[in-house]
């Protein structure tokens, strides 16, 4: 079955030779060719300010960029963010975005005056792909995978987004050629698979 999937690729560097561009991009080429529907969004050449107060984030304008965004997320069935663990979590720039596009009204809606919201991504699934120098196993079981279960449950989650899934690549600094091969294939392979 085809699927609409939008790449949210969240490197804050817009040089397309980091790791995280090759595995989105393979991710991309395997999900075309398997007759998906994509669209893309790199976080960093889009212009866009830091949300600063309640009330802008409740109650602002998005600017049109964000709009843009957020008409690529209601369109997807499934999205793909792709980011480099910076200081133990996203880059500052992603959040950033990501508190720009998952708003009041689009993402969540509070339920009349009581205290539980409304989910009005439900129906989309995600994949998260984190590129690390540590190895990912160290970030999964010693770090605990602190800021992917965050962005998992208390972002995503919070929105309605599930099932989530999760592709992490540790050593990235040092691994071989081969080993990184592998890692595009696999990516490739996910693409194909629209998951």
């Amino acid at each position: 079955m085809s699927r609409m999937i939008l790449i949210i690729q969240g490197h804050p560097d817009p040089d397309s030779g980091h790791l995280g561009y090759a595995l989105a991009h393979a991710y991309r080429d395997g999900a075309i060719a398997a007759g998906h529907e994509v669209r893309e969004i790199e976080v960093a050449q889009l212009d866009f300010p830091l949300l600063r107060t309640q009330q802008d984030y409740d109650e602002g304008e998005p600017p049109a960029i964000i709009k843009d965004a957020q008409a690529d997320l209601a369109w997807a069935d499934h999205i793909l963010i792709a980011y480099p663990l910076w200081l133990g979590t996203m880059p500052a720039l992603l959040k950033g975005f990501l508190e720009q596009v998952l708003r009041p009204g689009f993402a969540t809606s509070k339920v009349q005056k009581g205290s539980s919201w409304e989910k009005m991504l439900q129906g989309k699934s995600a994949r998260i792909v984190i590129t690390m120098g540590m190895p990912a196993l160290a970030y999964r079981w010693y770090f605990r995978a602190h800021s992917l279960k965050n962005l998992e449950r208390n972002i995503l989650g919070f929105c309605g987004i599930a099932p989530i899934r999760e592709s992490l690549f540790g050593l990235v600094e040092v691994v071989s050629d081969k080993k990184r091969q592998s890692w595009l294939e696999k990516m490739r392979l996910l693409g194909r698979s629209g998951k």
